[in-house]
C-alpha cells in the first residue's frame, strides 16, 4: 500500500499535461486575423540544414523517457521535473493566448529531396507554424537535461550528465536548423527555462554549482 500511495501521489504531478494538451490544441486551431511575425534578420543568416530533425524528434522520446526514467528511479527528482515542465509549458500557453505569433521561415520547395527533409515535411503537415514563441522544444530540452542532472542514479555518471546537456544544445540548434523556430524563440525559451529553473532547481544538485558551500 505504500508503494501504491507514493506512486499515486507522483502521478498528481501529471496534471498539469491534459490541461497543457488541450490549450495547445484550442491555441492551434483557433482563427486569428493576424499574428506576430517573430522572424529576425538573424534567421536569414543561419541555414537549412535537414540532418537535425533528428534530434528534433529524438526531443519527444527524450522528455518522455526521462519523466517515467525519474518516476521509477527518483520521486523527488520526478517532482522538480514535473513542475520545470508544468509552469514553463503553461506560461508558453499564456503568452500564445495574450500574444498570437507565428514564423514564415519554412521553404516553399526543400531545397534536396531524401528521408530527412521527407520527415521535416511530414512535421510541416502536421504542426503549424504558429505559437512558436517561446519554444516548448527549447524549454523541454532543458528541463530533460536538468531532470537528469538532477537524479540521484544518474548525478555520479558525468559522462551521462555533459552528453544530456549536448543533446539540449543539439534540440535547441535543430529548432532554428530545421526552420520549425525562429531565434527569437530559442532566446525566450531560454528565458523562461532560467526563470523557472532557479526557483524550481535552486536547492537541487542540478544547480549546486549556483550555491555556496556549507
Amino acid at each position: 500500500m505504500a508503494n501504491f500511495r507514493i506512486c499515486r501521489d507522483d502521478l498528481k504531478y501529471l496534471l498539469w499535461l491534459p490541461v497543457y494538451l488541450a490549450g495547445y490544441l484550442l491555441l492551434e486551431h483557433r482563427p486569428i486575423a493576424s499574428c506576430w511575425d517573430t522572424q529576425t534578420p538573424i534567421d536569414a543568416a543561419i541555414p537549412f540544414c535537414e540532418y537535425f530533425v533528428v534530434f528534433y524528434c529524438i526531443w519527444f522520446v527524450w522528455l518522455v523517457g526521462t519523466g517515467i526514467y525519474l518516476l521509477l528511479h527518483d520521486s523527488t527528482a520526478f517532482r522538480r521535473y514535473m513542475c520545470f515542465l508544468g509552469w514553463t509549458f503553461l506560461l508558453s500557453v499564456v503568452v500564445w493566448l495574450l500574444i498570437p505569433n507565428g514564423q514564415s521561415l519554412r521553404p516553399a520547395v526543400m531545397p534536396r529531396e531524401n528521408v530527412f527533409t521527407a520527415l521535416i515535411g511530414a512535421l510541416y503537415r502536421v504542426d503549424t507554424c504558429t505559437n512558436v514563441f517561446p519554444s516548448v522544444h527549447v524549454v523541454g530540452a532543458i528541463g530533460a537535461a536538468l531532470g537528469m542532472c538532477d537524479c540521484s542514479t544518474i548525478r555520479r555518471y558525468k559522462t551521462v550528465q555533459w552528453g544530456s546537456v549536448l543533446l539540449a544544445v543539439l534540440v535547441s540548434a535543430s529548432t532554428v536548423l530545421i526552420k520549425q523556430h525562429a531565434f527569437i524563440d530559442v532566446v525566450a525559451g531560454f528565458a523562461l527555462s532560467l526563470a523557472v529553473a532557479f526557483p524550481v532547481y535552486y536547492r537541487s544538485p542540478a544547480f549546486q554549482w549556483f550555491r555556496k558551500p556549507a
